[in-house]
């Protein structure tokens, strides 16, 4: 019956079925992902913390550090560069959270001076919300009891990323014996190349991004003090925080710096303002992106945008912070997978040369 379909018609059929199968893999991976949602997200967290700390650990065993107190070293770093930033992070924020609110309430109230709708006041949406808490209170209760139930799910996780970035480090050199029991022989090659170029994408990923966002977050707060702008070192930690959303945390962060300094300051600091961030964001992707992470996978901006719409709709933020390290993974493999093809062919290329006339 094929052989009646034209050549190109039958070409076409069979990409479709290989679109069609690795949709239904990757629907079915993303549904087994969302059902163990709680077993899976430390895994993906404790990768990433691996591939972030690899090279302290890698530098303690090197130094002659037994690999079991490297690896424990490495997660008590964890502890301290994880709590200290939180502390400078939180620290900023509550010193400088009353001026950002105030600030940002303030336009909001010239936003709705001269955009809002008549009869309608903040006053009257504030009495409006104390009635409707008054009348739901037992629906507010129950969302405190689950926003509690959300923090210990959120310390269980990282408590248990923690004890897997332990393992993960001190049983590195054990990847290519696991992948020789997935996979015997060639194959098993095959697949510690491909598991080695993913991490090696994540790990560059990792590194570059929180490099890139300490400078970026440098950089505004430096503008937005010598702008005079409030809370701007709160707004330089805002910063820090959302450049591991790429794109879309620099805008929204960018935003509420403008806004800030929109209500304190006006429209000329506003502006001066928002120069600094676009000057900021002209640096990050005309220099810092180029310079820091041309080593590993580069993802154009559109592929970017996709993956963090994708992984916001499967698993909200925690969804938008993983998604681009996972096509950083798959650009790696694939990268890894068209090598091994091309240099096939180019075995086969040259074996047939040698053979002929």
């Amino acid at each position: 019956m094929l052989t009646l379909l034209p050549d190109p018609v039958r070409r076409l059929a069979a990409w479709c079925v290989v679109i069609l199968l690795v949709a239904g893999v990757g629907a079915a991976a993303i549904w087994v992902l969302g059902t163990f949602r709680i077993a899976v997200t430390p895994v993906l967290l404790a990768i990433l913390g691996t591939a972030l700390l690899g090279p302290l650990y890698r530098r303690l065993v090197k130094m002659g550090v037994q690999r079991s107190l490297a690896a424990a070293l490495t997660c008590v770093a964890v502890l301290v560069i994880v709590g200290g930033a939180m502390y400078i992070v939180v620290a900023a924020l509550v010193d400088s959270g009353d001026q950002i609110v105030a600030s940002l309430k303030q336009a909001a109230e010239g936003l709705a001076k001269h955009l809002g709708a008549s009869g309608t006041s903040l006053g009257d949406l504030a009495g409006n919300a104390r009635n409707l808490l008054e009348r739901f209170g037992s629906t507010a209760a129950s969302g405190v009891l689950t926003g509690l139930g959300l923090v210990g799910e959120a310390i269980a996780t990282a408590v248990l990323a923690l004890l897997l970035i332990f393992f993960f480090l001190r049983d590195s050199e054990r990847a290519s014996d696991l992948a020789q029991a997935i996979a015997p022989g060639p194959a098993g090659e095959a697949v510690e190349a491909m598991g080695r170029r993913a991490f090696e994408a994540v790990e560059g990923f990792m590194r570059g991004t929180t490099f890139i966002a300490l400078i970026d977050a440098l950089c505004i707060t430096v503008g937005l003090l010598i702008l005079r702008v409030p809370g701007a070192v709160g707004l330089g930690a805002l910063v820090f925080v959302g450049a591991y959303i790429p794109y879309l945390g620099a805008f929204i962060s960018g935003a509420v710096a403008v806004l800030v300094a929109l209500a304190d300051r006006g429209w000329v600091i506003a502006l001066w303002a928002l120069g600094v961030v676009l000057a900021v964001q002209v640096l990050e992707g005309h220099v810092l992106q180029p310079m820091i992470q041309s080593r590993t996978v580069q993802m154009h901006p559109a592929v970017v945008m996709l993956a963090i719409t994708a992984g916001a709709g499967v698993a909200g933020i925690l969804g938008m912070l993983l998604a681009v390290p996972v096509v950083a993974a798959a650009f790696g493999v694939i990268g890894e997978l068209r090598g091994r093809y091309s240099r096939g062919a180019r075995g086969a290329g040259g074996t047939r040369g040698a053979g002929g006339p």
